[in-house]
């Protein structure tokens, strides 16, 4: 039997976290040898989990990088910011690599990182998970297949969840844009990598509006308290943004001790809990936080072929994805599990039902963090681990070009929405 491939993990946040955990069930095909993380907890966390030796248990990747190289592959699963100088330092070592998406919050930084991995010749995934699901999988056999002709135009609805917004872009990493990055690179390049990869064709004009409509002081209810702590129940109970109810009412006191509650604190007990909430920032009102992202975004794209797409981004809606594609012979919805075909035309002129089909993928979702991918993110692993076993880089749906293009597309919306015009893609 050939050794594992052997990974590192920079970063061991909840991704970084995750990943390990999907590494680990890979059993002898793949271990992590070391791991850099600042936080004790975490980055012990890992340690254990593999038996790395203390030696091996960096406070920082830029410890890692000062060693010739000890490993096959690099999973970099820091901050959005903090992407570009360890990717470029690793792919200079000649580290095949895993980059969490976005790949930067600068589309030249996005750039300098392809660049350098052209140059070392490395295998490169950025983790666009939503490619390598069982639904997308069987969505995109569908489309490929001319069931409903020619693609001409789609629909796509990213339902961040009110709940999710309030924890990661209102009081959480991802809510201020000069500690992270705009609200459509940081929670939606992925569904525009989606959509590209779902369309099939070089997109080369975007338009996009959006604002911060909702989680402003002036929203504040009359009389609520800066925290959720500190709020009166008559308006805390009522609040759908609560933390109290996020954290603790919806999740802890139901036995979920998984994401988001374990990113608040590593105390999972109710006064460990509520500790955080007293005196960090998952338990601010989210009318009162640092926040200037946006909380709704719609995209428009239009192809080299003139054919069009729209996403719509909000934080007002729970219903998850939901996609519906528009053919020359035909239509399909898809909500992440159902896939729906619908023909114009019976393929039998003597049935004279309604041609509908539908596909269900079953897909299982815990509520964790890495089910909300419909298992895409094992899928990532998986594939990112056999490229490196055999070499077959077609295993990465995702290449650096097209990596590269959908990134720019999320560039070019962005600057549609601030400039208020059109913006070709480039």
């Amino acid at each position: 039997m050939s050794n594992p491939v052997s990974l590192i993990i920079i970063g061991a946040g909840g991704r970084g976290t995750g990943y390990a955990n999907l590494i680990k069930a890979l059993g002898d095909r793949a271990t992590v040898t070391a791991v850099a993380e600042p936080r004790d907890f975490q980055r012990n966390r890992i340690g254990d989990m593999f038996n790395i030796p203390e030696e091996r248990r960096f406070r920082c990747w830029s410890e890692v990088a000062k060693l010739p190289k000890f490993a096959d592959a690099v999973c970099i699963c820091t901050q959005d910011a903090m992407h570009e100088e360890p990717a470029i330092a690793f792919a200079k070592l000649g580290y095949h690599m895993l980059l969490e998406k976005p790949m930067a919050p600068t589309a030249d930084a996005c750039r300098r990182i392809v660049a350098a991995v052209k140059e070392a010749g490395v295998i490169f995934a950025v983790c666009h998970v939503l490619r390598y699901t069982t639904y997308t999988r069987a969505l995109k056999k569908v489309l490929d297949s001319g069931t409903i002709g020619k693609v001409v135009s789609m629909q796509h609805l990213e339902s961040v969840a009110h709940w999710h917004q309030a924890h990661s872009f209102v009081r959480g990493n991802w809510r201020n844009e000069k500690e992270s990055s705009f609200m459509l690179l940081a929670k939606c390049c992925h569904d525009v990598d989606w959509i590209r990869y779902m369309m099939d064709r070089p997109c080369d004009e975007v338009q996009s509006f959006g604002s911060l409509e909702h989680f402003r002081a002036e929203n504040q209810p009359e009389g609520a308290g800066d925290r959720c702590t500190e709020c009166p129940a008559g308006i805390e109970c009522t609040c759908p943004y609560s933390a109290m109810k996020i954290y603790l009412r919806d999740r802890l006191f139901k036995g979920l001790k998984g994401w988001p509650t374990d990113v608040i604190t590593d105390d999972l007990t109710t006064e460990g809990v509520l500790k955080a909430l007293k005196e960090g920032p998952y338990g601010r009102c989210v009318y009162k936080c640092d926040n200037d992202v946006v909380d709704h975004q719609v995209v428009n794209m239009k192809f080299n072929d003139g054919c069009t797409a729209q996403m719509e981004m909000t934080a007002f809606s729970d219903i998850g994805r939901f996609t519906r594609f528009f053919g020359t012979k035909g239509t399909v919805t898809g909500d992440g599990q159902l896939i729906t075909i619908h023909r114009y035309v019976n393929s039998d002129p003597n049935d004279v039902t309604i041609n509908q089909e539908v596909i269900d993928t079953n897909v299982a979702n815990d509520g964790g963090i890495l089910s909300g991918h419909g298992g895409g993110d094992g899928g990532i692993i998986d594939s990112f681990v056999y490229a490196l076993e055999t070499g077959d880089r077609s295993a990465i749906l995702s290449g650096t070009d097209e990596t590269l293009e959908s990134h720019l597309m999320t560039f070019a919306a962005e600057d549609s929405r601030r400039k208020g015009q059109v913006q070709k893609v480039q």
